[in-house]
């Protein structure tokens, strides 16, 4: 390997082929990138990345993770946090470069697309599930459920598929029927155990993906591979995040953890399949008490927990541990005999151990993870629990344990990779700055005892020259947002801004009421079409205010990301308010109170840091080429006039910056006219 390595050509020269085959420009950030990457993976020094709209960031990690791929035979994994960019990862920008560099290589250079096992059909759920609709009889029902239906065509599907990708089933089902066709990896049989295990969809992805010089995923399979006993990911060398500043969030959400009565009843239901009656009575006694305790604990975080609830959850994981005992392991006989009664078994095993951990972690009361109640009108009470920081995790399970290369379009915060250091457990003072085309992590551990966390933070810059096509205007005279709703002269400052701009405006709210009301308000007092997020999927509705360029859209926070809106289409971003966390909101108030704790400023490490990251993602809309021009319109003064306005700015692209009402009306005019 070593010997053919040393024929191929530079990272520079293969990324100048790859644009060219993509019919690209050469861009200097890109091209920085790319060495910095190529850097990384070859010296072991871990590296972040910040890479503006326009710099083509896949292009230049994917080009050194191929020749590095070919050059050593080792797999490179790239984790990505939304559907959207995995597939025009799998079906665009790989297939492209591959071809582009195949000569070049020597070789060509393979790729797979690796998920959770719950996202491939089972073979062995589907073989257990009956024909749905059909009678005792065998005659169809003469009125097919919309289930039943989903069902149906899932059954046909299955014998038709080779990837049993669960993204491939066009149209979707249902996550209730898509259960009942499908295993989590606690559930699986395994390969040992399963009958149908050759013919398995989730291992011949698995198999794919051990062979492949890059495996594509997502955050959620490397929090879940580095937390549990189970390896899903294949061996490697490097792992390369994209959408980086996403890491810690979707980490958090996938290690969390809930207890509610609507579960707890579903679970026995089931485990009385495999217990005995008696077994099954105490566990719902536990469960009748944990539900009366649970109507009278207060909704909201716990910062100790309510003295009733401590004997009601000693006496629910006294009830699940003696139900593990009674239904004993799943044995090779229950497979023979039965294997979609292994499979529920299984389940329900992992179902009982999930509830004595979270037992555990609640009665535990640590001070590393938070605790809170909600009390939804749909699912009804649950209590919650997450960790407070997933940052030690990352550290010990990824960075200690490969290379990492994190990138995303917006990682500095308030002008700093700090915040994100903090976030990915990395230490403060290994931050540097150095070429990346002569650093190496020599140079870098220095700063540090430990080598394995070295780590070099890189700003790119963006092509883009956000001070000439973008202006920043904040609307300096209108009144502090309070609780109370959007304030009248806020609302009505909207509708002169979005006349000005003859529609083509995408308005981010801050929260789902505030998004309903200014929708309400714009439908009566504006002549354009205003799309509202709720009304139709998000895909559907970003396609129709990208197909009428008189349209306005109005969302909340899933559209302050990932919003692809080039040309004419979008003109001006609308920001209600400054994007902070609810003052309510449990994760938040616990991750700030504890940086207080610690000494620290908690509103300017956790909430300042979160809004700057919110507002960078979402000011980030409205730019997306060379030709874009357009205006960010900002309705909340606190932006120029609080403390902490400078700090939330630097995490801004140089846009030119105006508080002149009257400026921004006659700019918008005038590009509406053009």
């Amino acid at each position: 390997m070593e010997d053919d390595a040393t024929s191929l050509p530079g990272v520079q020269e293969l990324l100048d082929t790859a644009i060219a085959a993509i019919g690209g420009q050469k861009r200097v950030g890109q091209h920085t990138m790319a060495e910095a990457v190529d850097n990384s993976l070859h010296t072991g020094q871990h590296v972040a990345v910040q890479a503006g709209t326009g710099t083509g960031k896949s292009l230049a990690y994917l080009v050194p993770a191929l020749r590095y791929a070919v050059e050593t035979g080792h797999t490179i994994i790239v984790s990505t946090a939304t559907i959207a960019l995995q597939r025009q990862l799998c079906e665009r920008d790989i297939p492209q470069v591959v071809d582009a560099l195949t000569e070049q290589l020597g070789r060509k250079p393979t790729f797979a697309l690796l998920k959770g096992r719950g996202n491939y059909l089972c073979k062995q759920a589907l073989a257990a599930v009956e024909d749905p609709d059909v009678g005792d009889d065998g005659t169809e029902a003469l009125i097919v459920s919309d289930a039943g239906k989903q069902a149906q065509r899932v059954h046909k599907w299955a014998e038709e598929t080779d990837t049993g990708d669960r993204d491939d089933l066009i149209p979707g089902v249902s996550d209730l029927v898509w259960r009942t066709v499908s295993v989590d990896t606690g559930s699986c049989l395994g390969t040992s155990l399963c009958p149908f295990a050759m013919e398995c969809f989730a291992e011949e992805a698995r198999r794919k993906a051990a062979r492949a010089d890059i495996v594509v995923t997502n955050h959620s399979m490397l929090a879940i591979d580095a937390t549990s006993p189970f390896q899903l990911l294949p061996e490697h060398a490097a792992i390369l995040v994209d959408e980086a500043h996403e890491l810690e969030g979707r980490v958090t959400n996938t290690i969390s953890s809930s207890l509610s009565p609507k579960s707890l009843d579903m679970l026995r239901k089931r485990a009385a399949h495999f217990a005995s009656e008696d077994d099954v009575d105490n566990f719902m006694q536990a469960i009748d008490n944990f539900k009366e305790k649970l109507q009278r604990a207060p909704e909201g975080r716990w910062d100790s927990l309510p003295p009733e609830l401590e004997p009601t959850l000693i006496l629910l994981r006294s009830g699940a541990n003696n139900l593990l005992s009674a239904i004993g392991p799943v044995q090779e006989n229950d497979v023979t005999a039965d294997a979609a009664n292994a499979t529920a078994k299984k389940q329900v095993k992992g179902g009982l151990d999930d509830v004595v951990a979270v037992c555990d972690i609640i009665l535990s009361e640590s001070d590393t993870s938070v605790v809170w109640m909600s009390d939804d009108e749909k699912r009804g009470p649950a209590i919650h629990t997450a960790p407070i920081r997933v940052g030690g995790i990352l550290r010990e399970q990824l960075f200690r344990e490969t290379t990492m290369v994190l990138t995303s379009a917006t990682l500095e915060v308030g002008g700093s990779f700090t915040n994100m250091a903090q976030q990915w457990g990395l230490p403060e003072e290994q931050e540097v700055k150095p070429d990346p085309a002569t650093a190496t992590a020599k140079d870098a551990a220095t700063m540090t005892e430990d080598s394995n966390l070295a780590w070099m933070g890189l700003d790119v810059g963006s092509p883009l020259e956000h001070g000439r096509a973008g202006i920043l205007y904040v609307a300096a005279d209108l009144p502090r947002p309070g609780r109370d709703g959007t304030p009248p002269s806020t609302l009505d400052r909207c509708v002169e801004l979005i006349e000005a701009a003859g529609g083509r405006s995408l308005v981010l709210c801050s929260s789902r009421r505030g998004a309903e009301e200014m929708a309400a308000y714009l439908r009566e007092k504006v002549d354009v079409e205003v799309l509202c997020q709720g009304d139709d999927s998000t895909s559907s509705l970003i396609a129709q205010f990208q197909e009428d360029e008189a349209a306005c859209l109005v969302g909340t926070l899933t559209l302050w990301q990932g919003v692809d809106v080039p040309g004419t289409a979008l003109t001006q971003v609308i920001i209600d308010r400054i994007p902070f966390p609810r003052p309510d909101d449990p994760l938040m108030s616990a991750r700030q109170r504890a940086v207080d704790n610690a000494g620290g400023n908690g509103f300017m490490s956790v909430a300042a840091a979160h809004a700057a990251l919110l507002l960078a993602q979402g000011t980030g809309r409205l730019l997306r080429n060379e030709t874009d021009r357009g205006v960010i319109s900002v309705l909340d003064p606190r932006l120029v006039t609080a403390r902490y306005s400078g700090f939330l700015r630097r995490s801004l692209p140089g846009y030119w910056e105006t508080t002149d009402k009257n400026v921004v009306i006659d700019a918008l005019q005038r590009l509406t006219q053009d």
